[in-house]
């Protein structure tokens, strides 16, 4: 694999940013290009530390999957009102910017996201926003209760954050609520991607976890699921994520 740290101006942000991305050395198995994993960082990380703190390099040699990590400070992978457009260069400025630069797939069932923490709210909230942009999206430890928490009570963002992020706005029920999204789709007959949700029994967000999962359950989505001991670590995300490269569907 080679390790990319790329810098870079982002239009949408309209300030310079950098990504990280490891890329097969071998030619792509077909035409379109590597398959490729958006990995996606926690609350207080960077587009680095995924390879810093785990052994990603070597489970997507594995496998023979690019994996693509953005930086998006403590956005939420949201539109910020009182910042940047992360959501917007997530979505649709990055994936352009990756056609143009790299050779990855664009074909959905080649495409996959997942991430930790923030990142797995994120990671859902992409999935199920936009459901045929991916072959299968995976949460981490994810912050999937955010919609449904007290701002400024245990566990939640800072009030000062949620001003910057949602204008200290509640978004229950909004794009910004995975669990509103999942109902959605559920109700609108959307075709979703493979769902994977895992987190341990020891950590903070546990509960908000198990709730998500009772959520879908009720809905009718299907997921797959790993709930054991860990807590909010890199030893725990460094084993599951593992366990998620695997997972993925690929085509042979």
């Amino acid at each position: 694999m080679s390790l990319i740290r790329q810098y870079f101006r982002s239009e949408v942000l309209e300030l310079s940013t950098s990504l990280t991305v490891l890329v097969p050395e071998h030619a792509p198995r077909g035409a379109s290009g590597h398959p490729v994993l958006f990995l996606l960082h926690g609350l207080s990380d960077d587009d680095g530390m995924w390879v810093r703190q785990t052994a990603i390099e070597r489970y997507a040699a594995r496998r023979g999957i690019a994996v693509v990590m953005p930086q998006v400070h403590r956005s939420y992978y949201s539109d910020e009102v009182h910042g940047g457009d992360y959501w917007t260069f997530l979505t649709a400025e990055l994936p352009t910017l990756l056609t143009r630069v790299f050779k990855f797939s664009d074909d959905p069932a080649e495409r996959f996201v997942a991430g930790l923490s923030m990142g797995g709210y994120g990671a859902m909230k992409w999935a199920l926003r936009e459901p045929g942009a991916f072959a299968a999206a995976a949460s981490l430890s994810g912050a999937l209760g955010l919609a449904q928490r007290t701002v400024g009570g245990p566990g939640t963002l800072d009030p000062r954050l949620w001003d910057a992020i949602f204008d200290s706005h509640p978004i229950v029920g909004t794009d910004d609520d995975v669990v509103a999204l999942l109902e959605r789709r559920a109700s609108d007959g959307s075709t979703l991607p493979a769902l994977y949700v895992c987190c341990g029994t020891d950590d903070a967000l546990y509960l908000e976890n198990l709730r998500f999962v009772d959520a879908a359950a009720e809905a009718g989505v299907p997921l797959t699921t790993s709930f054991g001991p860990g807590i909010h670590e890199w030893a725990y995300w460094d084993d599951r994520i593992r366990d998620v490269v695997d997972w993925l569907p690929l085509s042979d």
